[in-house]
């Protein structure tokens, strides 16, 4: 059969290695898969499937240095994920029987116990008797905490497979955002790095929440997947009808050919390995020393990255050999993997070593302060109504009198014209209309925090190169949120008066838990400002995935969200916060507003700021192309996540209200959460669309800097 696409040169410095107990895991794991009932019978596989398959060579390949027990077991766990994957398509995507796949995705958490002593059901097919023996064999030898996690990602890679079938249903192809995103789970890669920990050491649980742990997890998750999706479109678009295909999403949304589709999903893998080796020699260490790990900590999460690096090359070379995947044609992406020849080797090793620097150089390339002209504005999709609320005009002058208590007007970052031009109680009226006169002005005064904030950063520590001193400040203002009634810290300036008085009033009536969110919140917002200044400091533009989920941090949604959830009270569970289209639909709000914010900024940003991160000049980086096409793209993405939003609430959301059995109380909770949203989204436009602060006339009299006749003074240097 002729292939769709000539498989692109991949990047790949690392050697593959094999594991010297390879046969042993493919004895092992044949006789486990017929005792689990997965061969002969099944209706799946035969031995044949299961030997061409070859998931053995898989594992030996990606973790080459375990032992030979350990490799056993790991290659069951993937026969097992596999055996999964295509029983699931077999009986539920291929009848499309949503019903009976939700009954079966819903029965196999039951063998995933944390506590190994919990009893569990008697398996039922080969899925859950696999499961049963896996899990046994696996969690005595590690940590609770470990336990939890693989369990998590265990559950995701199960239950996602419901949006993919969902999507079948539906014909529809994902945006490249959510694709991202949901393929991480679907795809697997995430337990994957759970298995990685198994087979070399455990991440120290006081840093695997961490920003530099989660990214090295999630930029491995995503180049083991685009990798999969270039070796097998093939297999999934052309002969299974799966639409879940990186090459098929690009090729959709760009409205490109298959090859170029192609071409581009490898420079976006090519990014995120980039993107694992820059997190892996400047945040991993930092975070590292930050926590105060020991010797023996920093030893094992090298240990493990060294894993996660092991598993790429390794993965690559098993896609290369597996009958299961296309491979005509494909070359090594190693320069050392090369065949050597009289004068051939050497100038291949050059023209791999250029395109590598290239690729990763234009990242630091940028000039900064280029003159842009004023930004251009597309029409934007906006499906719902704008309603302002009647005490605009008050929350307005109550707004003016806090910014001066609290000091904001005093340091030279910000005056009354700025406070004017910026006109938060507008963004405020917008986003809760029905908001009582003092939760309004309560709104105002949070979004001027966060936007005073957002602008003090860079002015100030940005201007000096001052990481020490943006991390200190950083750690004060988590000081200046108290949980569980310990004293505040005595404020040093106006973000730290600022934050303490929002927290004393908002917080009020809070139990612990709901104070720790929203902790939580802020702790996630300021901590990101720090990671702008790191890019700036180093001139680096960032990686596409990288900015579109840390803008998110940035721009204050898990602040925001926090707030718009207080409204609903206890009728709307948690857990269903947290399922996949909760977070689907936030995801894609909040997507939206932080695009629709870099289209209104671009030549605040650009021109008069020098800044870095925007999504338009992340565009334009990545793919070299000029401002007005990046534009297009940030704004085709703009109205595909306004899609999403629209498409989950019509479709997923009465889903789920039965897949929770929801109450009617809950149902209007949940009803009324999507209003705030809806609301929230029109506010946003609404406000950009007024204020001064993006046009280029008050851009040109205010661009942004220090007030003449005031200068910040440095901040407090201590936590006490």
């Amino acid at each position: 059969m002729t292939q769709p696409f000539e498989l692109p040169h991949f990047y790949m410095p690392y050697p593959a290695r094999l594991n010297p107990h390879l046969d042993e895991a493919r004895a092992h794991s044949t006789a486990w898969a017929r005792e689990m009932g997965m061969l002969e019978g099944s209706g799946i596989w035969d031995q044949a499937d299961l030997e061409a398959h070859d998931y053995g060579l898989l594992c030996a390949y990606t973790h080459p240095d375990c032992d030979g027990p350990a490799l056993s077991l790991i290659t069951d766990w993937y026969v097992w994920v596999f055996f999964f994957d295509d029983h699931f398509l077999d009986m539920y995507k291929r009848t499309q029987d949503r019903a009976a796949g939700k009954a079966h995705l819903d029965r196999l958490p039951l063998f995933m116990p944390l506590d190994p002593a919990t009893p569990v059901p008697e398996p039922q097919n080969p899925v859950e008797a696999g499961l049963k023996d896996l899990w046994a064999r696996t969690v005595p030898s590690m940590s609770p905490d470990w336990r939890r996690r693989f369990s998590v990602a265990t559950e995701h890679l199960l239950n996602e497979s419901m949006w993919e079938l969902s999507n079948i249903n539906e014909g529809r192809i994902a945006n490249p955002v959510e694709y991202i995103e949901m393929r991480r789970k679907v795809g697997g890669a995430p337990w994957s790095a759970g298995l990685v920990e198994y087979a070399t050491a455990e991440v120290p649980a006081a840093v695997a929440g961490s920003r530099p742990l989660r990214v090295l997890m999630e930029t491995f998750a995503d180049a083991v997947h685009l990798r999969n999706d270039l070796f097998s479109y093939q297999r999934e678009v052309e002969e299974e009808g799966e639409n879940s295909n990186g090459v098929l999403v690009l090729e959709t949304f760009f409205g490109c050919t298959t090859q170029q589709a192609a071409d581009t999903v490898n420079d976006i893998l090519t990014s995120r390995l980039h993107q694992f080796e820059h997190t892996a020699l400047t945040e991993v260490p930092a975070v590292a020393l930050e926590n105060g790990l020991t010797p023996a900590e920093t030893a094992a999460i090298a240990a493990y990255t060294k894993g996660l690096q092991d598993w790429q090359s390794g993965g690559h070379e098993w896609h290369l050999r597996s009958s299961r995947y296309m491979n005509q044609g494909a070359r090594s992406g190693s320069p050392w993997q090369l065949p050597s020849g009289p004068g051939t080797s050497a100038a291949h090793i050059g023209t791999l070593l250029a395109a590598a620097a290239q690729e990763r150089l234009r990242a630091y390339s940028h000039v900064p302060y280029q003159k842009v002209g004023p930004s251009i504005l597309p029409e934007f999709h906006m499906p719902f109504p704008l309603t302002l609320s009647p005490h605009l005009d008050a929350a307005r002058r109550n707004l003016r009198t806090w910014c001066d208590q609290v000091g904001i007007l005093q340091e030279g970052v910000w005056d009354e014209d700025k406070l004017r031009a910026y006109d938060l109680a507008l963004c405020s009226a917008g986003l809760d209309p029905d908001a009582t006169p003092e939760a309004l002005d309560l709104s105002a005064q949070w979004l001027a925090f966060g936007t005073y904030g957002d602008d003090y950063y860079p002015l100030v520590y940005g201007h000096r190169r001052d990481l020490a001193a943006a991390r200190l400040t950083t750690a004060r203002l988590s000081a200046c949120m108290p949980v569980e009634g310990e004293p505040a810290l005595v404020p040093g300036n106006a973000m730290e008066r600022s934050l303490i008085d929002l927290w004393a009033r908002t917080t009020a009536e809070m139990t612990a838990d709901q104070r720790r969110t929203l902790k939580a919140a802020v702790d996630t917002m300021t901590e990101s400002w720090v990671w702008e200044l790191s890019n700036q400091v180093q001139n680096r533009v960032p990686d596409p995935v990288d900015y579109l989920e840390m803008r998110r941090s940035t721009f204050g949604s898990d602040l925001t969200l926090s707030l718009c959830r207080m409204g609903h009270g206890p009728a709307i569970p948690p857990e269903v916060y947290r399922s996949g289209p909760v977070r689907s639909l936030e995801n894609a709000a909040i997507d939206y507003a932080c695009l629709l914010n870099d289209i209104f900024s671009y030549q605040k940003e650009i021109e008069y700021e020098g800044e870095i991160h925007n999504a338009i000049l992340v565009v334009q980086n990545f793919f070299g192309i000029d401002y007005p096409t990046a534009l297009g793209v940030v704004h085709d993405l703009t109205t595909q996540r306004m899609q999403q939003f629209e498409h989950v609430v019509a479709h997923e959301l009465p889903v789920l209200y039965d897949d929770f059995e929801l109450s009617q109380e809950a149902r209007r909770a949940m009803d009324g959460y999507v209003l705030d949203l809806q609301n929230w989204l029109a506010g946003i436009l609404n406000w950009h669309r007024s204020v001064d602060r993006y046009q280029d006339a008050w851009l040109s009299r205010r661009a942004h800097r220090f007030l003449p006749d005031r200068m910040p003074a440095r901040p407090v240097l201590a936590l006490g």
